[in-house]
This record gives C-alpha cells, structure tokens and sequence, in this order.
C-alpha cells in the first residue's frame, strides 16, 4: 500500500521545484526527502523523476500519482474536519499567515476573544508577506491566510482555495507634521509629493507596484529613497521629516501618529480578505478564527 507521507513529498516536489526547497518547507534533510521518494518509487514500481540537465522533471507516472494525492490530502482534511465539527467543540491548532498591520491592528484582540471562547483552540501565527502566504497555504503550510489586494491589482488564484472579505482599508498619502519644513508644508495633493524623498514596500510587494503606478499616473516618478516591509519604519520615517508614504488605515489602529493625511484621488482602498483551503470548509476551528476577525474588522 502507498504511503500518504511520500505521496505529499511528491505532491510537494511538483508545486516547489527542488528537494532543498522541499526539506526546508517540511524540516526534512534533502537526503531524508530524496530516499522517501526512492522508496516511493519501488513501492510504483515504475520511474517517477528523470533528470534534464540539472533539474528533476516528474514522470507521467509521477504527474498522475500528484494529482491523485492532491485529492486524497483534501479528502482526508474534510474526514478531519467532519470529525471535528461532529465533535461539537472547537478545539485544535490552526496556522495562521498574516501581514504585519493585521498582526498589530486585529489579531491581538481576536486572539484574546478565542482565548476566552475556545480555550482548547491554539493559535499559531506566522508574519508572512501576502505574495508568498497564498501559496503556502495551497501547499499545506498554512490552514488560514490574511492578505490584501490594491485596486486594480489582482492576487494570483490557486485552485482549492476560498476567500472572504474581511475589511476595506482606505489608503491616503501621509506627511510629516513638522513645523517649518517648506517642502512638505506645501503639499496638498498627490502631484506635490514630486519633489520629496518616499518610503516604499520592496519591488516584490503589489502595495509597492500600485503605489509607484499612481505616482505615475499623477505625473512624476517617486525619488523613493527608503525602502521596507515594515510599515512602522514607515511611519517613523514620516514622523521624523524624512520621507512621505502611502499608508492604509489600518496603521493607525493603536493610535494616531504624528503625520499629516491627504485623500488620494478617487478614495482608493485596498481589500483585505482570508483564504483557507475549500477542502477545511466545514472545519469548526478555522471558521471560529475567521468568525472573530470579522468581529472584530466590523468593530474597527
């Protein structure tokens, strides 16, 4: 009989390329990775990887075997699932992937709220760019992710997954609220902010390819001279009169800081949503976590 463990190994070869990506995704070695796969192959008895150059391509065989374990993993999470949600209490571990102003702005309360509701619930959360949490999500390595989308720019779709809108988060163009600083002073649009240095996401971010885009559109090419992921480096940049930046509502959410705000022309708003794999929809413990975030995205 076939092992459903290197079953996945193979499944998970398919979707991430190299047996060193795969052993640094599930803590296996690359050594440990390749003789399950070794012996994967005498139990099919037929050859599942041939080499072309330097890379490893999968076999007809081994094509037809991954998508046979894409659907026997799904269908041993909704056996799972069933057998929890007949259970008749929400109990568990569910991995979550989030980007970092949710982990600041909604997850502290929502993780105090299942504390108190589900006690036999466990929360595991991971900071983890929306670009990459979608599919790592579709690979198993998360049960839940938390991502956005910019107007105009849609996220890449997997197959097996189903999103829900959780919030809309208005986008405006902040400034430093510091006196005597001309140059900043005399900004009230986005075209004004030509001349004045940026904070911007890194070129892999959709927030950085959107904000340089609407630059563009009003005329100028940002001089963006800062550049990270943390949207608090960001602010604090502001603060201090060294750079402006597109920020989402949701950074104020523990306060607001020291920056001036201006609307952006036609109000723009980035969507924020959740994606869990279809396969868990009936899964107690997922739609309780989902269920507080709502709550408390409403609440905000």
């Amino acid at each position: 009989m076939l092992e459903v463990k290197r079953l996945r190994l193979l499944r998970e070869l398919s979707a991430r390329g190299t047996v060193v990506a795969v052993a640094e995704a599930l803590n296996y070695s690359p050594s440990a990775v390749s003789q399950q796969l070794s012996l994967l192959e005498r139990e099919v008895g037929a050859s599942l990887l041939q080499r072309n150059g330097r890379l490893l391509e999968l076999t007809a065989t081994a094509e037809y075997l991954v998508a046979e374990a894409d659907e026997l993993l799904n269908h041993i999470e909704r056996i799972e699932s069933g057998i929890r949600l007949r259970q008749g209490e929400v109990s568990g571990t569910v991995r979550v992937a989030a980007f970092q102003t949710v982990m600041l702005a909604l997850l502290p309360q929502v993780l105090d709220r299942l504390r108190t509701d589900h006690p036999n619930l466990r929360i595991d959360v991971m900071q983890h760019e929306p670009e990459t949490a979608h599919f790592e999500t579709w690979a198993r390595g998360f049960d839940l992710v938390i991502a956005e989308q910019y107007p105009g720019h849609a996220t890449v779709q997997f197959s097996g997954l189903d999103r829900a809108p959780l919030t809309r988060d208005r986008i405006q163009l902040a400034l430093p609220l510091i006196a005597g600083r001309p140059e900043f002073d005399s900004i009230t649009s986005l075209a004004d902010a030509s001349d004045v240095p940026w904070v911007m996401e890194p070129r892999r971010a959709a927030s950085r390819h959107w904000a340089e885009q609407l630059c563009r559109s009003a005329g100028f090419e940002p001089d963006i001279r800062f550049e990270t992921a943390d949207l608090q480096a960001h602010i604090r940049l502001i603060e201090t009169g060294n750079a402006v930046a597109l920020v989402p509502g949701l950074v104020h959410a523990q306060g607001r800081p020291r920056i001036r705000l201006i609307d952006l022309p036609g109000d723009p708003e980035r969507t924020v949503f959740t994606a869990a794999r279809s396969a868990q929809g009936e899964d107690p413990a997922i739609a309780a976590v989902r269920a507080a975030l709502a709550e408390e995205a409403a609440r905000r």
